[in-house]
């Protein structure tokens, strides 16, 4: 359907990008769209799901072939998020793509020993990888976390808990931000290790949530948890700047897929209000269900286009890094924003049938909130946002 397909923006995207779209539209459309609704109810999908999605090259994309990864730029990344927002179901995204901010930091700072025992088999799909960075205490203020790790010989001792982490029950590999040094209370105290899933005195707890129900979230709890030395990413109490680079990465991306759920809001609407007549006449030919439907055009052209230049900066070296970190903060909000205005247009449009489970826009509703929150809440992004700008 045309309000499904942003128009083609050579400009940005090149053949090689839409021929990779056309490969993972078709791979989403056969192996995970027709099951969501079976997935969401049970709360999970198959595993397996993992290597079929890396056999296609999905998991590897923007990783070094020497750890089995494709090298890509960023517009790749961003239809990766604009397809899989196609399934209507932020919970199959959510867990496929947990990797994408449980791998970063290990590539830039693991040793190589721990970059090949963590990132070769979790793009293979034979591993999955999780980060757990939020504490029962609190999530978007990093620089106070709590959870202690304390270095006994070759092993660090860590105890504390973690809470909200996607793919946390399933996760092989956890890229986990510790506190190192407990008389920094601060960024400086900060560091990251790599624990294994199999790690005696970790325990998990799974997690019911709104939305996103066939992505599993789990509470961590780790008590005396013995994790060797070697596992650490990066130098000891630096951690902190490793995890703040790959909040960038992530809100970008999830600003991209916000944009894509909106549109299947969208898309639901238009195709409901050509059919649906009400005193004789199609909703879509009445001026305010018209009117309706363009404002949700425009808040979603609005925020890719936001989007799509950040990009296209980010890979030409064009902005400086202050205003590009703020400027990426106001786009998830701009994109997030949207995507709740849309849900909640494409529900008031499809009526009762808005509120029925097994409608695109229905799951969208139930899961704004999950958005608006995760990588970083409104209120925490605009205010980073004016720090960044000097205000």
């Amino acid at each position: 359907m045309e309000f499904l397909d942003a128009p083609p923006l050579p400009f940005y995207f090149t053949p090689e990008h839409e021929q990779f779209r056309s490969t993972l539209r078709e791979f989403i459309a056969r192996e995970v769209t027709p099951h969501v609704d079976d997935w969401d109810e049970a709360e999970t999908f198959p595993r397996e799901l993992y290597e079929r999605s890396a056999a296609l090259g999905i998991l590897g994309l923007g990783y070094p072939e020497e750890y089995g990864g494709t090298p890509a730029d960023i517009f790749y990344q961003l239809v990766v998020a604009e397809e899989f927002a196609r399934c209507a179901c932020g919970g199959v995204q959510a867990s496929m793509n947990s990797h994408s901010i449980a791998l970063p930091p290990i590539l830039r700072g693991g040793s190589d020993a721990l970059k090949r025992r963590v990132i070769e088999p979790v793009l293979a799909g034979r591993a999955i990888a999780a980060l757990a960075v939020t504490e029962p205490s609190g999530g978007s203020d990093v620089a106070s976390l709590k959870t202690p790790a304390v270095r006994e010989g070759d092993h660090f001792i860590v105890n504390g808990e973690k809470t909200f982490i996607t793919s946390g029950m399933r996760a092989d590999f956890i890229t986990t931000a510790v506190r190192t040094d407990p008389a920094n209370k601060g960024a400086g105290g900060i560091s990251v290790l790599v624990i294994d899933g199999s790690t005696a005195g970790l325990t998990r707890t799974a997690l019911r949530k709104m939305g996103w129900w066939s992505s599993d979230t789990a509470h961590l709890r780790f008590d005396h948890c013995r994790v060797p030395a070697g596992n650490l990413v990066g130098t000891e109490n630096q951690g902190f700047k490793i995890l703040m680079n790959n909040f960038n990465t992530e809100r970008l991306f999830m600003a991209a897929l916000a944009c894509g759920y909106a549109q299947v809001c969208l898309a639901e609407a238009v195709d409901w209000t050509r059919q649906r007549t009400s005193f004789g006449v199609a909703l879509a030919q009445r001026q305010v269900v018209r009117h309706k439907l363009m404002d949700m055009t425009w808040r979603i052209d609005a925020a890719r286009t936001l989007i799509y230049d950040l990009a296209y900066r980010i890979e030409h070296g064009l902005a400086q890094p202050a205003q590009l970190v703020a400027r990426i903060c106001l786009a998830k909000v701009q994109a997030t924003q949207a995507m709740q205005f849309c849900a909640d247009q494409a529900v008031q449009l499809l009526g009762g049938m808005g509120f029925m489970r097994g409608t695109r826009s229905e799951r969208i509703y139930r899961e704004v909130k999950v958005m608006m929150i995760g990588g970083g809440s409104e209120e925490v992004l605009k205010d980073l946002a004016a720090r960044q700008f000097g205000l």
